[in-house]
């Protein structure tokens, strides 16, 4: 859990609220200025922890699907649940999002990032390949972003594919854990997630 929230903030550190209305509509070059604007950001040794965070929340509110991404990793139980608990739900797990990568800052400008190719999937999603190296010798990661394009306008991040790895496949195989240890109870996987929040 702890490397996929690293990954998530590294993930989440590609962009920036202030330039978020210009990027490109386009899913392979709104990768690639998310990332350039987040390199030139994460340099910068005049910003505070409290101004990373910010920074963080507002970039993961504008550019990542958090209401889908909250849907999909509750699985079925979100055509079952009752209107009530899905709403408290969703606003727990947008909470529990965004501490999870505030929780985790760090400065990634040592890294050099590319966009290797994007496929279009379907009217709605493209695949765009990409990858991390590291100036210290380390092994490069791939990463796959899996980007939202039914508002042509304005695309947005769904998942994070990590190696081959779904972050937000992780997440739901996480959740589905807890909940088929508590008989599918909602609401002891809100206090679980708030459990997290408040810590």
């Amino acid at each position: 859990m702890k490397k996929i929230i690293s990954v998530l903030v590294l993930f989440l550190f590609f962009s920036s609220a202030s330039l978020a209305n210009t990027y490109s509509s386009d899913p392979k070059i709104f990768v690639q200025e998310l990332v350039s604007d987040a390199i030139n950001k994460l340099s910068d040794k005049n910003l505070s922890v409290e101004e990373k965070a910010a920074f963080i929340e507002n970039i993961a509110i504008e550019n990542v699907d958090i209401n889908a991404l909250s849907l999909y990793t509750l699985g079925e139980l979100r055509k079952s649940a009752d209107k009530n608990s899905l709403s408290k739900f969703q606003q727990t797990f947008e909470k529990y999002f965004l501490k999870s990568l505030t929780s985790r800052l760090t400065d990634y400008s040592s890294n050099t990032f590319e966009v290797l190719n994007a496929e279009k999937k379907s009217a709605n999603y493209t695949i765009v390949r990409s990858k991390i190296t590291n100036s210290e010798n380390q092994p490069e990661i791939k990463i796959d972003w899996r980007i939202y394009t039914k508002n042509p306008d304005k695309p947005l991040i769904r998942d994070l594919i990590v190696e081959g790895l779904s972050l937000a496949r992780t997440q739901k195989e996480e959740f589905a854990s807890i909940l088929n240890s508590n008989n599918n109870d909602i609401n002891i996987l809100i206090n679980k997630l708030e459990e997290f929040v408040n810590k």
